[in-house]
Formats: structure tokens, sequence, C-alpha cells
């Protein structure tokens, strides 16, 4: 089955248009993914602005020119809508513009189901037999997703008030960044995952899967890949060292130079240094001194249960 979908997340508008056989297997046709901003000054007005609405609204316009391109049918376009319209007074009539005008299936998901959905992308490719209890983390622009499982299933999920923009709009103030924001941003952090994820939780977990743009950009970091090339990406294992030393690295740097950075795309520039600490946080929470960067997503979960594949 063809499937179209588009994730409108707080910091990007992604889209994935794929065949996905009854076994699973997803054959990938198109991938774009644009830095929309659509949760900047959420967290403090508790309302999504003209601006960036429109910035989601003009991506939406080539998205669909790339479905109608494709040959995906009607009822195979699907729309989820994260962090940010989940949070904003005018989420419910933004999510209806976008149903209306460009003719998606367009609904907001509340975190349970973006966790359910993440780790349903992230793990699903895995060998049928192996059962390691896993922890998929997706860091976004206003939340982040920690989820908790193993062989398909999930045991515990939670999505945190942290991301990105969020982040970075209460603590990161300079350019570059100075070192007590980013200490307030770590500390944060910690209280966050202390509280939301209980010690067992974190105990059971063997292994850790990061998807989404600050692994992504980890990752792409690391190999220092220019252009990026999301099969180089894909199953890549940072070191825990290797984001500390790209964190130390990008927060010296003022914005102009964090965008000449190879592997960086430019436009998550500005958010980068809150997705590091971010990612870093969750890695010493879990006690994990790796990740393996992960391309499959909510985007893919999202395509693999409209295809209703095994």
């Amino acid at each position: 089955m063809r499937v179209g979908v588009v994730d409108i997340g707080s910091n990007s508008t992604r889209l994935l248009i794929a065949d996905v056989a009854p076994d699973g297997r997803i054959a990938e046709l198109d991938r774009r993914s644009q830095v929309t901003r659509l949760g900047d000054g959420v967290d403090t007005s508790g309302r999504l602005s003209d601006a960036a609405m429109e910035r989601v609204f003009a991506t939406l316009g080539a998205y669909r020119t790339a479905l109608d391109g494709a040959g995906v049918a009607p009822d195979a376009r699907l729309a989820v809508l994260t962090s940010a319209v989940r949070d904003a007074a005018n989420g419910a009539v933004f999510t209806a513009a976008v149903r209306d005008r460009y003719g998606l299936d367009a609904r907001t998901i509340a975190g349970e189901e973006e966790a359910r959905l993440t780790f349903l992308g992230a793990t699903h490719g895995r060998p049928p037999g192996d059962t390691t209890p896993l922890l998929v983390f997706d860091i976004g622009g206003g939340s982040t997703e920690l989820v908790v499982g193993h062989a398909g299933h999930v045991d515990f999920h939670v999505s945190t008030q942290a991301g990105v923009v969020r982040q970075t709009e209460r603590h990161v103030h300079h350019d570059p960044p100075q070192p007590r924001e980013l200490q307030a941003l770590a500390d944060e952090l910690r209280e966050i995952l202390a509280e939301q994820v209980p010690a067992d939780v974190r105990s059971r977990a063997q292994a850790a899967i990061g998807v989404a743009g600050t692994a992504t950009s980890l990752a792409a970091i690391d190999l220092e890949l220019e252009p990026y090339d999301p099969a180089r990406v894909h199953g890549h294992v940072a070191e825990l060292g290797d984001a500390e030393l790209a964190l130390a690295r990008l927060a010296q740097l003022p914005l102009a130079q964090r965008r000449e950075v190879p592997g960086l795309h430019p436009d998550r520039a500005p958010t980068i240094v809150a997705g590091m600490v971010i990612l870093i946080e969750v890695l010493r929470a879990f006690g994990f001194r790796r990740v393996e960067v992960s391309e499959h997503d909510l985007l893919h979960g999202v395509a693999l249960e409209r295809a209703g594949a095994r």
C-alpha cells in the first residue's frame, strides 16, 4: 500500500511517501524535512503565531504536490500534529486548516500515542527474536518522548515537556550560550527525568535508540557528512563522549559559525545546543555510554499502522 505521512512538529515539518508491504517492509519513495519552527513562542504565549503557521502552510503546499505526483490515494494521506499543537489554544483551528486546505487526514495525537508510534517505527525492522529491553527517545521541538519496551511491546512511556525549541527559549539568551545557561538547562532536564522516569524503568533498559533531528544531527556531525546521507546515519552508533565533545564545540560557536559546521543542517543550528544537552542528559539518566541512531521513527510508525502491516 502506498502511504503518505506528514509529521507537523514543533521544530520541523516532515514528509514520508512509501510503499508498505503486508509483512512490514517499507520502501521509501520520497522523504523530506523542513525546519518550520511552529513551536516558536508557544511556551510563553500559549498560541501558534501567524508567521509560524504560514511557514508550515508553505511547506505543506510543496508536500501536497509531491503526494499528487506519487499517486498517493486521498484516503492514504495522513498528518499527525504533536507537542506545539497540543499545547496551543488555537491548535484545533490550525489542525482543521491543515485538513481542509491540503486534503490530509490530520489529527493532533496525544503524547501517549506519539510515543507508541515512535517505538513502532524505530523497532519494526529489528530481528523478530530480539527481546532486548530498549529505550527509544525522540527529542522534538516542544517535547521529548521516552519509550521503554521489548519485542515490539511498550512497557513504559512518557512525553516530557522538554524540547529543543522550548528549552532554547527558556534558557539560551546569549550567542554563544553562556555556561550558566547550559547548566540551568541541564539541571532542569535532570529534574524532569528524575521525576517522570522511575529508577526501575531507567535500570531496565539495556540499549538506546535515538530518533529525529538531534540524534541524526549528532551522527551526521560525527561522520562529517556533506551532503547528508540517511543510509550512513541509520544504524550509526555514537558514544556519549562524542555527544559531549559535540556539545562543547557547538556551545562555544556563535550561531553564524554553527550554521557552517559540517553535518549540521543550518536551520537546526539555533536549537542544536539545547538538543545536545537533552540527548546527553537522557543517556546519563539511563546509564548509557552509547546510542544507536535510527532514521526510522514516528513517520514509519504511522505508515505501518495505516497500512495494517504486521
